[in-house]
C-alpha cells in the first residue's frame, strides 16, 4: 500500500498569519485611537465639567454663622446677649442605634432624662438637621473625657456655638420674646420669604416678641468658607472665606430699671402695664405679668416645663399687654368726655343723678355704682366722682355712631401699628359692626351700656396707654414703638425724630377741663383718693373697673362671694407732670377689683421712678395707698 505524503502550503499559511497579524493590530489600533479619543472628550471637552466635580470633591463649602444682634435699653443695659458654649450633637442620620448610642455617650456625658425628653421633642418637630443637641454647655472636663473616646461615636461631635442669653428672664419675656430651633414651619416662610440662603447653617430664629419682629436685622448676613478636605472628610486648609456680618444691635426706647419697678410692684398680681413718652411715642415700661422664663425656650423646652407653663390657671405664655383684650370700664369716661364737647354739650350741663338712668319710654333702671346717686352733676364732677349715670345719658344723647366715630381717633377699635407682631384691634362697637359680626340690630341699652365702657367695648393695655398718651399731649398722637435706633444707622448720625400720625385739634379748654378733672380723681374725693398724696409733682388719672361676669339686676357685687378668677378687672390710666406730661401709662390688675385700691399704687410706684428716680423697698405693701371703693 502506498503512502500519499502531502507537503505543506508554506505560502499560504504565512499569508493567513500575516493576515491574522494585520487584524489583530488593526484591532488593537483602534481601540487605542478609541481610548485616544475618550481620553480627548474627557480631557478636552468635558474639561470644565470634571474639574468642577473634582474640586467639589475636594473642597468643601462650609457656612459661616454670623453673631446675632444684641438687644440694648435706653441707657445701653443689655437685654439679650450672646455667649460661647460647647454642645453635643447627634447627626441622626448617621446614627444606626440612636437609643444605644445615646446610653453609651451618657457614661461620659452627664445626660439627664429631661435632656432625653428634649432631645426626643426636637428630633420629632425639627426638620432635616444635619445634628440635634443632646446636651448644651457642656464643662471643660466633659469635652476632654468625649475627645478621647470620639472614634467610638460616628455621627456624634462636639461643637463650639453661640449661645443666646435673657439676663433679665421673666422681667421682658414678653417684650423681648425669645430664639428657637428652626422648625419645617420656619423653613416654609423663610422659602417664601426667598431667604432661606442666608439661613444655611443657622438653627435658630426669632419665635415672639421684638426677636421676631426684627429678626431680619438681629439675624446678620451668613458667610462662607472653602474648606479642602482630605478623603476621610476632614478639613486640611482653608482656600478662601467670605466673612459674616453681624446682625445689628437694637436700642430699645425702654428703659430696664422703669421696667424692673414695674414688673416688681404688681407683687403676686397678674396683669399688664405700658408705659408712654407722650412726646414720641416712645414705649418706656412693658409689663405683662406672669411672665415666664425665655431662657427655657431657645434649646428646646422639655415636657415638664412646657405642661406648668402651658396648664397654669394664670396664662403665663399670654401677652397680655399686647394681646388682652378687657372692657375699660371707666377710663373711657375722659374720652367720652370729650367726644360730648366736641359734639356740643356744654361743660355746665347738670344732671341730677337719682343713682340710676332709665331710657326714655322705658321702665328699665340702668344703676349708678353709688347707691342712692350723687345728686347734681356736671361735666367736671363726673370725672371725678366716675358717675355712671352721667355717661348713660351722654352716650343715649350722642348715639353709638357719634361714640364710634370721636374714639377712634383716640385709637380704640383698631392697632396702634406698633412694632411687634401680634397686636390685635380691641373693639369699638358701632351698628355697622353689630349687624355685620351678629346680624342684630344696634339697641338703645347697647348705647347705654358702651357709655360706661362695659357691653361690647373692649381694648388691650397698649391701646389704652397710647390713647391716653394722646390724651395727654394734647390730641397730637404718635405711633407708640419699641425700637428708638438699630446699628445701621452710622455712628454720629442723627437719629429719626418720630413723626405724628394724627393730630385731633381739641380746643384747649375742652383738654384742661378734662386734665383738670383727671388730676382732681387722684385727690381726696376722687375715686383715686390719696393717690397723688406727698407727690412733688402734680398727677392726673382715672380708675375704671371691668365686670368679668355680669350681675343680675339688683344684685350687688361682694367680691369675697366670687372666685378669684371671676372677679371684676382693675383698671388705672394716668400721665404726669400735668402741666408738661414726660409719661402716660396703663395699668390692669386682673380680678383686682377696684382701680383706685390696687393699679394705682402701682402707677404711683411707677412715676415716683421715673419722676423722682425713687425705688420702692422691699417693706412698702403692694397695696399701700387705699383709694376710693368704686369707680
Amino acid at each position: 500500500m502506498k503512502h500519499r505524503i502531502e507537503l505543506k502550503n508554506h505560502q499560504r499559511e504565512i499569508f493567513y498569519f500575516r493576515l491574522r497579524l494585520m487584524l489583530s493590530l488593526g484591532f488593537v489600533l483602534l481601540m487605542l485611537l478609541i481610548l485616544l479619543l475618550r481620553f480627548v472628550y474627557l480631557q478636552v471637552v468635558k474639561h470644565e465639567y470634571f474639574q468642577t466635580l473634582a474640586e467639589s470633591n475636594r473642597i468643601a463649602v462650609i457656612p459661616v454663622v454670623p453673631n446675632r444682634g444684641l438687644i440694648l435699653d435706653r441707657n445701653g443695659v443689655v437685654l439679650a446677649r450672646n455667649y460661647s458654649g460647647y454642645t453635643l450633637e447627634i447627626a441622626t442620620r448617621k446614627v444606626v442605634d440612636l437609643e444605644a448610642t445615646i446610653n453609651e455617650l451618657s457614661t461620659l456625658v452627664n445626660i439627664q432624662p429631661k435632656d432625653r425628653k428634649r432631645f426626643k421633642k426636637l428630633l420629632a418637630e425639627s426638620r432635616n438637621f444635619d445634628s440635634l443637641p443632646i446636651r448644651n454647655r457642656l464643662s471643660d472636663e466633659e469635652v476632654a473625657r468625649f475627645a478621647a473616646q470620639r472614634y467610638r461615636f460616628p455621627g456624634v461631635e462636639i461643637k463650639a456655638r453661640l449661645f443666646r442669653e435673657y439676663p433679665f428672664g421673666e422681667g421682658t419675656s414678653h417684650l423681648i420674646g425669645y430664639i428657637g430651633r428652626i422648625n419645617d414651619k420656619d423653613v416654609e416662610q423663610l422659602e417664601e420669604d426667598e431667604i432661606a440662603s442666608n439661613y444655611l447653617g443657622s438653627d435658630y430664629i426669632g419665635k415672639t416678641g421684638l426677636e421676631q419682629s426684627y429678626e431680619k436685622e438681629l439675624h446678620g448676613t451668613t458667610g462662607f468658607e472653602q474648606v479642602e478636605v482630605d478623603a476621610g472628610g476632614r478639613g486640611v486648609r482653608s482656600l478662601s472665606r467670605s466673612a459674616p456680618v453681624s446682625g445689628n444691635d437694637l436700642t430699645l426706647t425702654l428703659d430696664a430699671k422703669l421696667q424692673e419697678v414695674a414688673e416688681q410692684a404688681f407683687g403676686k398680681y397678674r396683669g399688664a402695664l405700658v408705659a408712654i413718652d407722650p412726646s414720641n411715642g416712645d414705649i418706656l415700661a412693658f409689663v405683662s405679668k406672669p411672665g415666664y422664663d425665655p431662657n427655657l425656650f431657645i434649646d428646646g423646652i422639655d415636657s415638664e416645663n412646657w405642661d406648668e407653663l402651658n396648664n397654669s390657671p394664670d396664662v403665663p405664655l399670654n401677652n397680655r399687654a399686647l394681646r388682652g383684650q378687657y372692657p375699660p370700664g371707666s377710663t373711657i369716661k375722659p374720652f367720652m368726655a370729650l367726644a360730648g364737647l366736641f359734639y356740643g354739650r356744654s361743660p355746665s350741663y347738670t344732671i341730677h343723678d337719682p343713682g340710676y338712668y332709665t331710657l326714655p319710654g322705658s321702665s328699665h333702671r340702668y344703676h349708678d355704682w353709688k347707691q342712692g346717686g350723687h345728686g347734681s352733676v356736671d361735666m367736671f364732677k363726673s370725672i371725678v366722682i366716675s358717675c355712671d349715670t352721667y355717661y348713660y345719658g351722654l352716650a343715649t344723647e350722642l348715639g353709638i355712631d357719634k361714640v364710634h366715630s370721636y374714639l377712634s381717633q383716640f385709637g380704640f377699635g383698631q392697632k396702634t401699628g406698633v412694632d411687634m407682631e401680634g397686636e390685635v384691634s380691641g373693639l369699638s362697637p358701632s351698628q355697622e359692626w353689630k349687624m355685620k359680626r351678629h346680624n342684630q340690630v344696634w339697641y338703645a341699652g347697647d348705647t347705654v351700656s358702651a357709655g360706661i365702657g362695659q357691653g361690647y367695648n373692649l381694648v388691650t393695655p397698649l391701646q389704652l396707654a397710647s390713647a391716653t398718651a394722646t390724651l395727654a399731649n394734647d390730641g397730637i398722637a404718635f405711633k407708640p414703638h419699641f425700637v428708638k435706633q438699630i446699628k445701621r444707622i452710622p455712628a454720629g448720625a442723627p437719629e429719626p425724630e418720630p413723626q405724628p400720625i394724627h393730630d385731633m385739634h381739641i380746643k384747649p379748654e375742652y383738654i384742661d377741663l378734662v386734665k383738670r378733672a383727671m388730676e382732681a380723681v387722684t385727690q381726696p374725693g376722687g375715686t383715686a383718693a390719696g393717690a397723688s398724696a406727698g407727690a412733688p409733682y402734680r398727677m392726673a388719672g382715672k380708675t375704671g373697673t371691668a365686670q368679668v361676669i355680669g350681675m343680675k339686676q339688683g344684685e350687688k357685687y361682694v367680691a369675697n362671694n366670687i372666685s378669684e378668677y371671676n372677679r371684676d378687672h382693675a383698671w388705672f390710666i394716668s400721665f404726669a407732670p400735668v402741666e408738661k406730661p414726660t409719661i402716660a401709662l396703663a395699668v390692669l390688675v386682673e380680678n383686682g377689683g377696684h382701680g383706685g385700691s390696687t393699679a394705682a399704687p402701682i402707677a404711683r410706684k411707677v412715676l415716683d421712678y421715673y419722676l423722682l428716680g425713687k425705688v420702692p423697698t422691699p417693706l412698702e405693701s403692694d397695696n399701700e395707698k387705699e383709694g376710693a371703693e368704686h369707680d
